[in-house]
Parts: C-alpha cells; structure tokens; sequence
C-alpha cells in the first residue's frame, strides 16, 4: 500500500462515538489543536519522502489515539500561511508531543510556525446537546475556517435568561445551514483567546454564507475580537507536499 492509498485524508473515519448521547460526550475531555505553517525552504522537485515521512508520523499518533481530523490548504486565502493541521487527543501534553515531532520532519524542519492554539471540550452554556462536531465523530467535511473569539467583557455578567436568549436566537439563524457542522471550544487561559470556532463544511461558500448570516444575530453585540481567520481545503498529505511553492 502506498502513501497516498493509506493518507488519514483517503480513509474512513472511525466513529467509536457514534451514537453516544451528548451526556456522555459532555463527560468526555478531549484537547484539539489548530496548528498554522507557512513554507519557510524551498522544497526539492522530488518530495515523496516528505509526505511519506510525515503519513509514517500520523500513523503512529493515530495508535496512540492522537487523531488527526485533517490537513488544510490555507495558502492565497492568506499571505503569511500555507498549510494547517488540526488534531486532537485525551491529554495537552499528547499534543504538543505530536506538534514537536511533526516539527522534526523533513516538511516540519521547512516550515515556519505561524499560529497555534489548543482549546477542550467543556460543555456549552446552556444548550447541553450542542457538541464539537469532531468530538461526535462526524466525518471531517472537505472546507474549514477556524477563528477564535473573545466575549465581550459584559457578556458574563449579564443575567442567564438573557444570555440564554440570545444564544438560543443566535442557534435559531444557524438552522437553515445543517450541512455547515460547528467546533465551539474552549481556550480560556490556554492562549489569549476565550473560544476557538471551526466550522466545517462540503461547499466553501456555505461557511461565507452562514457567517453573514450571523453577523445579524443580537449575541454579535458581545463579541470583541474573532480574528484571526485561518480557511482552506482539507487535502491529503501527499496533495499539501506537493502542492507547496
């Protein structure tokens, strides 16, 4: 079998959470990791050693239950960045063993770290049912945007029932988007962020259209920072390698 038959891209999802009741999943702790390169050396013509060697790596991890949702193309969307990864595992410390050693391979030596953040699973404020569509095992979808955001310093002193309000009205406008499968993670004092979003979709334009929907939502009023946006095409490594500049 060969590299690009057996990429974590390529291959089914495992779904061992399939069919659990969000109770159970609000038990589960589990860190996710959003973690942004650009190319910093110019790569060789002949790179099939570098995605091979970096496939090995995510191979190993996968045995270790260190999962990687996926490979992302960001490069053109923005100017300082050209691929993301993002996974997930029990502990921090799992991750950032993994960040390290995709650092020492060939591609993770060519690269520059850009931004990289870690949140967890801490169940919702109020609607206990909504669970990180990573953590539910839904399949990865074919676009992400990842961005973080930062309440407004209001917002937690306001009374519950309002707060509870406008989040229900904010999860009201997202109904006509199902096929658009929502990340919200904690990041409180593991970065400078409150909450990590990412959303996941098949069609990239959903995700923009969605978001524009949003910006109508009376919740809006309590958020004061949300960027950076990291978007792009989850791809095989095989597909980033040698698609780099």
């Amino acid at each position: 079998m060969n590299e690009e038959d057996r990429d974590m891209s390529a291959a089914p999802e495992k779904i061992p959470n399939a069919g659990k009741k969000a109770k159970d999943l609000n038990e589960v702790i589990r860190y996710t990791l959003w973690s942004v390169f650009k190319l910093r050396d110019l790569l060789p013509e002949d790179r099939s050693g570098y995605a091979e060697e970096v496939q090995d790596l995510f191979d190993q991890l996968a045995a270790k239950d260190v999962t990687v949702r996926g490979t992302y193309d960001v490069s053109g969307l923005r100017a300082d960045a050209d691929l993301m990864i993002w996974w997930h595992a029990e502990t921090s410390d799992e991750l950032q063993e993994a960040y390290n050693l995709f650092r020492r391979t060939r591609l993770g030596r060519a690269l520059e770290p850009v931004w990289s953040n870690m949140a967890l699973h801490r169940p919702a404020e109020f609607n206990k049912s909504h669970i990180p569509a990573f953590l539910a095992d839904e399949n990865a979808r074919a676009y992400v945007s990842v961005y973080p955001f930062v309440r407004s310093y209001d917002w937690y002193l306001l009374p519950d029932e309002e707060r509870r309000a406008m989040l229900a009205d904010h999860g009201r406008m997202a109904r006509g988007y199902p096929d658009v499968r929502a990340n919200t993670v904690a990041s409180f004092s593991l970065g400078d962020y409150e909450w990590i979003l990412a959303f996941e979709a098949d069609e990239l334009h959903r995700i923009v259209d969605l978001m524009r929907h949003l910006r109508a939502s009376e919740a809006r009023r309590h958020v004061r920072e949300e960027v950076p946006f990291y978007t792009g095409r989850r791809r095989s490594v095989t597909e980033l390698v040698q698609g780099l500049a």
